[in-house]
This record gives C-alpha cells, structure tokens and sequence, in this order.
C-alpha cells in the first residue's frame, strides 16, 4: 500500500517515513504542497497532510486529493491550538486528524486502523436509486457516479446495514470513526447533511434527541 506524507518539517517528515517503511507500507514524501499537487498523478491509499504549510495550505492539497484520488483515506496534522482548522479538516471530509506534538506511533495506530481493516467483498447493494459497488467503491445513480468522501461512503454503508433503525449519533460515531476519535460529535451531523445532499434520492429522517434513520422509501 502507498501513503504520502505532507510536513514542511524534515525531520519529522523523515521519522514519519521510517516507521512507515518498517510497517511495511511504500511512502512518498513531500515538503512543500506544490510539490504534493504534483504528486497527486500516482494512486495513494492514504495521504497525511499538515495544514500549515510555507507555501499553500494543506485543504489545498486535500482538495486535489479529493479529486484525484477520492478514495484515499486522509489524516491531517494540526497544530494542537489551531482547534479550528481540525474542524474543518473534517467538516470538508478529512477521515481523521493529530494535534502536534504527537508521537509518531500513535499515528501510525490511526494508520494501520484505517488501512488494514477487512474490505467488504466484492457485491452490489441497492440503495433506492442508487447502486453501491462495493468492489469498486463506487456509489451510482442511472450509470452517473456519485463523489463521495471515503467518512461518506462508510457512514453510508453503516445506515444501510441499519436501514429501518434508530441510530445515535455517539454510535455512529464508534462504528464509522472509530474508538479512538476525540473530535466533536459535530462530524456526524454535518457528514449526514453531505450525504443528503449528495444522494438526494434517499430518506434519512432526524429523530430529535434520538439520532438519524435511513428509510427503505424514497421522498
């Protein structure tokens, strides 16, 4: 598997890189974000991103990240006082973030969390409209693909697998975040709103003081 590495800082970038290779994973690294755009021509199953950068910010690059390859899980760096700038890592679809200073390992947890996870074999599901490919990670509607951020797609996947029941948003939040997560509760609720938008031709209620429901109708 490839991961790409955006940090202006050298040695933290090189001792990124390393534990990485130990883990067995090949990774490019990058130091500037101009540099990373250029990059984004090569297949990356997971991109690490600083926001601050010297010459463009990090959302710069995700958004090339997003178009190029929408598949790829990212995970931002932030400084530990820019609680902002976490936000709308994921507000935007950013799969996870790390505050510095951090330890290295713990980030390659959150890595080896996301990539080494077992994939959904290869099937279709039928979503009122929509045909969800879950070989190919592909949701469609009459042919036309459907862009979906890889948090969108898995929370996705979780209504479906619980179409008719009531799910909490601190539920959703261990099943599609994961455990380990300390962002606000906030993520969910605006990546419903994503979906909604994006998959027009779906029914998720809002059950005040209970969480979301995805309906087996159409509106």
């Amino acid at each position: 598997m490839w991961i790409s590495i955006l940090e202006d800082e050298a040695v933290l970038n090189n001792l990124i890189t390393k534990y990485l290779q130990k883990e067995g994973y090949q990774v490019r690294s990058y130091l500037t974000g101009e540099d990373a755009l250029k990059g984004l021509e090569y297949p990356t199953d997971l991109w690490v991103i600083d926001i601050m950068l010297p010459d463009i910010d990090g959302f710069t690059v995700f958004r090339g990240v997003q178009e190029q390859n929408p598949d790829s899980y990212v995970i931002f760096i932030s400084a530990r006082n820019q609680d902002v700038d976490r936000v709308a890592g994921l507000e935007l679809g950013g799969d996870d973030y790390i505050s510095k200073p951090f330890l290295v390992r713990e980030l390659v947890i959150k890595i080896n969390r996301m990539l080494k996870s077992p994939r959904p074999k290869n099937t279709a599901l039928r979503l009122g409209p929509y045909l969800v490919q879950l070989e190919k990670h592909l949701v469609t509607r009459d042919g036309e693909a459907v862009s979906l951020t890889v948090k969108e797609y898995d929370l996705l996947l979780h209504m479906a697998a619980n179409r008719g029941h009531v799910l909490r948003r601190g539920e959703i939040l261990d099943a599609v975040w994961g455990y380990a997560f300390y962002g606000s509760d906030r993520v969910v609720d605006d990546t419903i709103r994503r979906l909604r938008k994006k998959l027009p031709g779906l029914t998720i209620n809002t059950l005040y003081g209970l969480g979301y429901c995805l309906t087996e109708e159409e509106p």
